[in-house]
């Protein structure tokens, strides 16, 4: 292979100095080692923890310079025999790191087959939004039809995921919005009320008649988190997603002891080295749903591979409704 073919585009944090900072680099293409599929990008989502890996404060310490990327929809260019993949297929699939590139490697389990009715693009929109809300509502959640869930931050990548999969469910939504634009578009996507956050327990007391919510999904955290509490139903649960609100509240057990509600942490660990969930179980519960269109994602904008860094600037200011995708190849 002459010199030149090794080499592949790739987004860089070389400084953790934020989104602004990340730069595109040339850089030699990744190998693949046993276990691992090599894949070629063709698109890739723009999801939180690239914020967060551009930052530096990752749970998963990745030494520097690293290529961020944490999900991607593309072709297999390498995989081990048994691996169940070969050169050509369509997947998607998530990585620690390195998904905004030309190429990034993973380990097979990691990667999925994707239906030739699906583009890449939306594809790319899916991976760790779809998963982690199937993992929250069906596997932490034990989410039963006819409950009532509240669910912040819901017109969000994730937000949106948990508003299709709960309805899916047979579940009625309440979705918390903070603008009448993001209230259509939580409508638009399945849920049955939207509320604003300031007056979210008065209102959802109302909607509840008196009882309060089966579920509350909070990947926000903060100052909401009492009022989440308060908005349970006896023998409610809240489920928290994260604290993209900042703040990492903390909770008077007694209130537990009280209504014998629940607080339930919910980490899905497809980007972990080590991880407990498995990415081909939740696709057999999932597929069917993205190829008849009920998960398909909401995508805000598609970028071109120069302007990835601005993306992940974009999804850190809080100025996207929806999803961002790169394009990596046309």
């Amino acid at each position: 292979m002459r010199h030149h073919d090794t080499l592949m585009r790739a987004v860089r944090n070389t400084t953790h100095g934020g989104p602004r900072l990340l730069e595109i680099q040339r850089v030699a293409r990744p190998e693949r080692a046993p276990g691992e599929v090599l894949v070629e990008v063709h698109a890739a989502g723009v999801a939180y923890p690239d914020v967060l890996q551009s930052r530096g404060e990752y749970q998963l310490r990745i030494p520097l310079p690293f290529t961020v990327g944490c999900e991607f929809a593309g072709r297999v260019v390498e995989a081990d025999e048994d691996s169940g993949f070969a050169p050509g297929d369509r997947v998607i699939g998530v990585a620690g790191s390195g998904a905004f590139a030309d190429y990034v490697v993973t380990p097979a389990d990691r990667v999925v087959p994707l239906p030739d009715q699906v583009d890449f693009v939306a594809a790319a929109a899916m991976p760790i939004n779809v998963f982690s809300a199937d993992f929250a509502l069906v596997e932490r959640g034990r989410l039963q039809p006819g409950e009532t869930v509240l669910i912040h931050g819901a017109a969000g990548g994730l937000g949106i995921a948990l508003t299709q999969q709960a309805k899916l469910h047979g579940a009625r939504v309440i979705a918390v919005v903070s603008t009448p634009e993001k209230a259509e578009l939580a409508r638009r996507v399945g849920a049955d009320e939207t509320i604003s956050p300031y007056d979210f327990l008065s209102e959802t007391r109302r909607l509840t008649g008196g009882r309060g919510v089966d579920m509350v999904l909070d990947p926000v955290g903060g100052e909401r988190f009492t009022d989440s509490l308060r908005a349970l139903a006896p023998r409610g649960r809240l489920l928290v997603l994260g604290f993209t609100g900042g703040s990492i509240p903390t909770v008077r057990v007694n209130r537990l002891l009280l209504t014998n509600t629940t607080i339930i942490g919910v980490a899905w660990e497809g980007l972990m080295p080590v991880s407990s969930v498995s990415l081909p179980e939740q696709w057999g519960r999932l597929a069917e749903h993205v190829l008849d269109g009920a998960l398909t994602p909401v995508i805000s904008e598609v970028v071109s591979f120069e302007h990835a860094p601005d993306a992940v600037a974009e999804l850190d200011e809080r100025r996207t409704t929806g999803k961002i995708v790169v394009r990596v190849r046309e």
